[in-house]
Parts: C-alpha cells; structure tokens; sequence
C-alpha cells in the first residue's frame, strides 16, 4: 500500500489550496482516511477523518474552513482548505490503517 500526498504550497492568509492523498493497493472506499498534520516543534494531530461511509470529523480549529471529499475513480481523497491561517503551516499527512504518505507541506504567510 502506497499512500501519495501532494498540493501543499506556499499561499497567504485567507487563501486556499486543495490536498490530495492518491491510494495505491487499496481502495479509499473500502476504509476510512485520516488527515494529519505536523507544525515544527508540536505534535502531529488530527485535523480531519472521512470514514468508509462517507461520514466526516473536523478537528475544531478547522471546522467551517476545511472539507474532505473522494474521487472513487481516482482512488484518492482531499482535503479542501480555505480561509487559511498561519497556524495552519505544517507538513499533513494522509494515513489509512497502519499507511502513511510522505506528507506535503502547507506554508501560510503573512
């Protein structure tokens, strides 16, 4: 199982930018995927789960700016991001099961 993370980037306060998780040797639809992220110096932690059924959890300080979707014919998942805030640099992951990806970076600027 190989999990591809990408889209992060470079982008100011308030912008948006899309993540993708591209799964190979198992199918998104099949289980759920879980979005992590990695601020320098903190702990990885959680910001947003889509479960096999479609159902989704936000962490709080992203609720109302973040949503997840999935493209079943793509085998991948996103995390949409708007309204972002510095506090949202990080390196995010996308994990399935005991799978992670390598993880893309997100820089907010101001």
């Amino acid at each position: 199982v190989q999990l591809q993370a990408s889209g992060g980037g470079l982008v100011q306060i308030g912008g948006s930018l899309r993540l993708s998780c591209a799964a190979s040797e198992i199918n998104v639809s099949s289980t759920s995927m879980t979005w992590y992220r990695q601020a320098p110096g903190k702990e990885r932690e959680l910001v947003a789960r889509i479960s096999q059924r479609g159902g989704t959890y936000f962490a709080d300080f992203v609720k109302g700016r973040f949503t997840l979707s999935r493209d079943i014919a793509k085998n991948s998942a996103f995390l949409q991001m708007h309204m972002l805030e510095p506090e949202d640099t990080a390196v995010y992951y996308c994990n399935i099961q005991e799978y992670w990806g390598k993880g893309t970076q997100v820089t907010v600027s101001s």
